[in-house]
């Protein structure tokens, strides 16, 4: 298993919009991502997010690390 990076959570968007992922609000520093048929995700806007946090992020969204590292 390849070791996740630490990103900023716009970084983070900007990928899972990549897989179909749409921005459906955003609450103060959190936003809310929603794509048909699957989970809806919410991102925390900040500067940095750490990789316990990220591997959740993506275990909820279905992509392995691997792919998301391709997508960044």
């Amino acid at each position: 298993m390849s070791r996740l990076p630490v990103v900023s959570g716009r970084d983070v968007v900007k990928a899972l919009r990549k897989l179909g992922y749409e921005e459906v609000r955003q609450r103060g520093s959190h936003i809310r991502l929603g794509c048909k048929g699957k989970k809806s995700i919410t991102i925390p806007d900040h500067k940095m997010i750490g990789r316990g946090l990220l591997r959740k992020i993506l275990r909820d969204a279905e992509v392995s690390p691997e792919n998301f590292l391709d997508l960044l």
